[in-house]
Parts: structure tokens; sequence; C-alpha cells
């Protein structure tokens, strides 16, 4: 087994590795998903539960049996 010297230890900072540059991606993603959700959420949504004024039909047919 081998050791470095103490005057060859590395100095610095380590280069992101793939895996972290993926997960800061995925972040970024994430992010804006959850932006334009909640965009298409505010441009959609006020009409989306105020039912008080649609004004369902019913159509019943001759072999309904709610027809006399």
């Amino acid at each position: 087994m081998s050791t470095l010297p103490s005057n060859d230890a590395p100095t610095g900072k380590q280069p992101p590795s793939v895996y972290t540059v993926m997960l800061l991606l995925a972040m970024l993603f994430m992010l804006i998903a959850v932006i334009a959700m909640f965009m298409e959420l505010n441009r959609w949504g006020p009409d989306y539960y105020k039912t008080n004024t649609a004004r369902p039909t019913v159509m019943l047919t001759s072999n309904s049996p709610l027809v006399g």
C-alpha cells in the first residue's frame, strides 16, 4: 500500500464529479418545471374551481328507464 508523502499532497479543490453535475442539472430543470407548472396553474386555475356557473345538461333516450 502506498501513501503520498506530506509534500506531494494535492492542494486545492477537486473538480466536481459527473454525478454532482448531473444532480445540479436535475435540480435546475426541476426548478424550471415547477415554475412552468405554477405559471400554467395561474393561467388556468382561476376558473378551475368555480363550478357555480356550470349548468350540466342531461339527455334522456327512449331506452332510459327514467322515461315513462
